[in-house]
């Protein structure tokens, strides 16, 4: 957490190593150094607050649609929306469909920038259940919000970020 321009975008980029960073990463006993970036990348996957899209349609960002389809219903989104031109979805569809992206990579670690910003209540119960999910398989989740109460639901830890300091706040 912490306010807008604190660092919380930029810590998650560096640990995704997208950013030119400094300091010691391991993740399962393995330095981040000692890994080559793009699996480091497929390990390590970072959402972003607005994903990007390369192509016109969501079956096409996934290298298996049947296997990411079947996730829809968990966020209450139609198999039909595959086929739909992403730029006609809504912004809460576009985030839903971007977490589904990511999670069908099967990371190790998800690193969230603000993954319910845009969704309404329903949604953004469904986006929790999904990740407790896989927090509850394994999967480390470092997630960026705004919302206190949200944070309380979703963390065992939550680190305050100012100028770039980080110190952690009583649940």
């Amino acid at each position: 957490m912490g306010a807008s321009g604190s660092g919380k975008t930029l810590l998650l980029r560096a640990l995704a190593d997208l950013d030119p960073n400094e300091g010691l990463v391991e993740l399962a006993g393995d330095t981040r150094e000692s890994i080559d970036a793009p699996d480091w990348r497929r390990r390590v996957c970072y959402l972003p607050a607005e994903a990007g899209w390369w192509t016109d349609h969501p079956r096409e960002h996934f290298a298996d649609w049947s296997k990411a389809s079947a996730m829809l219903e968990n966020l209450s989104l139609a198999v039909e929306i595959g086929d739909q031109p992403v730029m006609q979805l809504s912004t809460g569809e576009r985030q839903r469909l971007a977490l589904l992206r990511t999670l069908s990579l099967d990371p190790q670690v998800l690193l969230l920038d603000e993954p319910t910003a845009a969704l309404d209540a329903e949604a953004s119960g469904r986006v929790e259940a999904l990740v407790q999910q896989r927090l509850h398989a394994g999967v480390a989740v470092i997630w960026v919000t705004h919302d206190l109460s949200q944070a309380k639901r979703m963390a065992k830890r939550v680190l305050q970020l100012d100028a770039g300091k980080a110190s952690e706040v009583e649940l």
